[in-house]
């Protein structure tokens, strides 16, 4: 077991995987010791017709938590073994149920006494170690089943890739960047327009010397993303939030987030109360972004920009 502390819990799906085909293999030499025909894998779906009625391939998957391609093997492994049987429901023509054998039966009765042994033998295993692994698994499942490894994962890496985001006020050194990435978006699901090259053209005359101002982030210090704050001449809104972009080299790195995070903190700083921004339905994720900042969808302002179809604000 060196490799594994070694490695630490990072490799739980192999130690976990070699304490199953540990298990498995004391399985089929436990059938054979009852002088039972049994497959390990077959158990579940065996014993969920034992203790019930004649039931679909579907109910049997859902009551043992197994696909539905995977039961359906096992059932016809089952019937070449002649255990189980398929017929049609009697109340509905249209179903398939799997039923015991009279031999499927017979190794019912058989195994009766096995399980009694195998149940008295796991209690003392259990009893002789320190943790219940049992309970633990049933807390792992539930906690898995609110939110996956795999998610959990993704949000460490995210957490990780933060550490290496730092968000930093334009300079002149960054418009090429500002107008490029901006460009690139875009480009993608648009067409440019003219208030487009006015503020990536000419930021300092169309964005800071109008009292808004620019933010960039930077990656491992590369610059991988932009926003602006065009100051807005308006009885409502004190800021837009514009001209946002984020290179896809930088994707799922939660630039987009801590950016966006930073340009309002720096708006709030400067005693604005509500912002403004326009979008499109069609890029979902900038959209999801802005629910998540606490952007709401309003509508009826007038919009320079043809590809506008989502109007939002947010109250500070």
């Amino acid at each position: 077991m060196d490799f594994f502390r070694r490695t630490g819990k990072v490799a739980i799906g192999s130690r976990l995987r070699m304490l199953t085909d540990k298990v498995t293999e004391d399985g089929a030499a436990i059938y054979k010791l009852y002088d039972i025909d049994m497959q390990p894998k077959w158990f579940p779906v065996f014993y969920s017709l034992i203790e019930g009625e004649d039931q679909t391939i579907t109910a049997i998957a859902k009551a043992i938590g197994h696909s539905h391609p995977s039961v359906s093997k096992i059932i016809s492994e089952m019937i070449e073994k002649g255990y189980v049987e398929e017929k049609k429901d009697q109340a509905d023509g249209r179903r398939t149920l799997v039923a015991l054998t009279q031999k499927g039966k017979t190794i019912a009765a058989k195994i009766a006494d096995q399980l009694i042994d195998v149940n008295a033998a796991v209690e003392e295993l259990s009893a002789q170690a320190t943790n219940d692994l049992w309970q633990a698994i049933e807390e792992w499942e539930f906690l898995l089943e609110q939110k996956s490894l795999l998610k959990r994962v993704m949000e460490k890496k995210k957490e990780r890739n933060s550490e290496l985001v730092k968000i930093i006020d334009y300079k002149p050194q960054y418009q090429d960047v500002f107008r490029e990435l901006n460009k690139e978006w875009i480009s993608t699901y648009f067409e440019m327009e003219d208030s487009d090259y006015k503020a990536l053209d000419h930021p300092n005359e169309y964005i800071l010397d109008k009292g808004g101002f620019i933010m960039v982030a930077l990656y491992e210090d590369e610059p991988m993303g932009v926003c602006a704050m065009i100051k807005m001449n308006d009885a409502e809104y004190d800021f837009e939030l514009a001209k946002m972009a984020v290179s896809p080299k930088a994707q799922g790195k939660n630039i987009g987030f801590l950016l966006a995070s930073a340009i309002i903190e720096k708006a709030k700083s400067k005693g604005a109360k509500k912002i403004y921004l326009e979008s499109n339905t069609v890029l979902k994720p900038a959209i999801n972004l802005y629910h998540k900042l606490g952007f709401q969808k309003v509508a009826g302002k007038p919009t320079p920009y043809t590809r506008c179809n989502i109007q939002m604000e947010l109250n500070l």
